[in-house]
């Protein structure tokens, strides 16, 4: 069986997967070679180096693990009309991604910006407005396994935590779980909105300028889930008229955000280059969800961990 990655991971996690799994032949590349594709049963991929043609060129192949948690920039129908498998490393984002939030709103609260800024002048000045994040209530969009690694460690702030996903069903650390439908209800609670939602047809352009003048002037709002969850000019509005107090965004409807953007611009906007999953760790926790997979692969096994419905996007 040709395993290929379209990706080169560091020698150490390299070595012990080869090993591991002799049978195997491993080719790993820094692209996507088609005489290579034609060829390969496996394919693991960051899944943004595929499109309709490679999917045709690539004869043989059966399943595709994405090394993301993100699938909407694959060529899904014609995945899908292969009937090729496809799994991804869902859930391995949940330690960074949550610490990158909270790294944010401790920031944030705490007045770091102001402190950072105050240094480079070599200003002592003890005038800068702190808040707690203690006592507050966080609002999350997608309360699946990073939002719920999110709620866990918001929690231990004794913060209240309400969540919003498509059923309802009640989330782990979530003080409350409440179906999309009653976002309008709940966002006026919030002092943090977070949203961790996917790109699919029923989340694109999902905020409206409603939404934002239902949240608190003093709101957070974070978007780190997909950048076309909301229209940037409605963004853009709801800050400048002060419908919410600041946006932390770690994702944008294109990336990399241009430079004539106005959220470069604005002093109530902090802008992440979408890098919030960003770890050393992250191939060796892709792999952790890959070897067992592979595994059941070569027995035959076709239920595998983070199966992913292409044409639904997750």
């Amino acid at each position: 069986m040709k395993v290929y990655f379209t990706f080169e991971p560091r020698e150490d996690l390299r070595k012990p997967l080869v090993e591991e799994f002799p049978q195997m032949e491993f080719i790993f590349e820094q692209r996507i070679t088609e005489d290579v594709l034609r060829d390969a049963q496996v394919l693991v991929t960051y899944g943004e180096d595929l499109d309709e043609e490679k999917i045709a060129v690539a004869e043989k192949l059966e399943w595709i693990f994405v090394a993301s948690a993100g699938v909407e920039k694959m060529p899904a129908q014609a995945i899908a009309d292969r009937g090729i498998y496809v799994s991804n490393v869902r859930g391995i984002h949940k330690k960074p991604m949550a610490e990158s939030v909270l790294a944010h709103i401790l920031s944030l609260k705490r007045g770091l910006p102001s402190i950072y800024e105050q240094q480079a002048r070599s200003e002592w000045n003890k005038r800068i407005r702190l808040t707690e994040l203690n006592g507050s209530t966080a609002l999350i969009m997608g309360p699946g396994a990073i939002g719920q690694e999110i709620g866990r460690i918001l929690q231990a702030f004794e913060v209240h935590t309400i969540g919003i996903n498509s059923s309802g069903e009640m989330a782990s650390y979530m003080n409350e779980t409440f179906t999309m439908q009653d976002l309008m209800e709940h966002l006026p609670k919030a002092d943090i909105v977070i949203s961790m939602l996917p790109s699919t047809e029923k989340t694109k352009g999902l905020l409206t300028r409603e939404h934002f003048a239902a949240m608190k002037d003093n709101a957070i709002f974070m978007n780190f889930g997909r950048g076309d969850l909301v229209d940037e000019t409605i963004l853009v509005e709801a800050l400048t008229q002060k419908l919410i107090a600041h946006a932390v965004l770690d994702v944008y409807m294109e990336e990399p955000l241009p430079p004539h953007s106005p959220l470069w611009k604005m002093d109530n906007v902090t802008v992440s280059p979408h890098l919030s999953s960003h770890s050393s760790r992250y191939v060796e926790r892709s792999l952790e969800i890959f070897k067992p997979n592979l595994l059941k692969w070569a027995a035959g096994e076709r239920e595998l961990e983070n199966e992913v419905n292409i044409l639904r996007g997750y």
